[in-house]
């Protein structure tokens, strides 16, 4: 029986679908307390209880980002924070390939706000 998170990313088509499955491996393997659901519809990750990030695509280009809850938190040069005053993204290009270092930098630093209390957890 297929999740709710799995039929996000099945209904995704090539290159994207792969892209984001191969972020959604990243993310989970980042901490042993990292979950995914899914919120809003999309791909939804969890420290605790609490979301740190999630997994969307741009309405106009249709590539995939990761979207950091507390990114106004996180220094980051390829965050993006545009017209969000708490929220950055971090784009992804699906047809290159992932800057992998990059995402575990990314989702390293926005853990560490959680675990070291900045953020609370519920």
């Amino acid at each position: 029986m297929l999740r709710d998170a799995d039929t996000y990313y099945e209904t995704r088509t090539e290159p994207v679908r792969s892209c984001m499955l191969a972020l959604r491996s990243i993310i989970l393997a980042a901490d042993t307390l990292v979950t995914e659901t899914t919120k809003y519809g999309m791909p939804c990750f969890c420290y605790g209880k609490k979301a740190f990030c999630y997994l969307w695509t741009d309405k106009k280009t249709g590539e995939p980002y990761m979207l950091m809850t507390e990114g106004q938190l996180l220094h980051h040069p390829l965050l993006e924070a545009g017209d969000r005053a708490r929220m950055k993204i971090f784009r992804v290009r699906p047809d290159e390939d992932i800057p992998v270092a990059t995402v575990r930098e990314l989702v390293s630093s926005a853990l560490d706000l959680y675990k070291s209390g900045r953020v609370k957890v519920k």
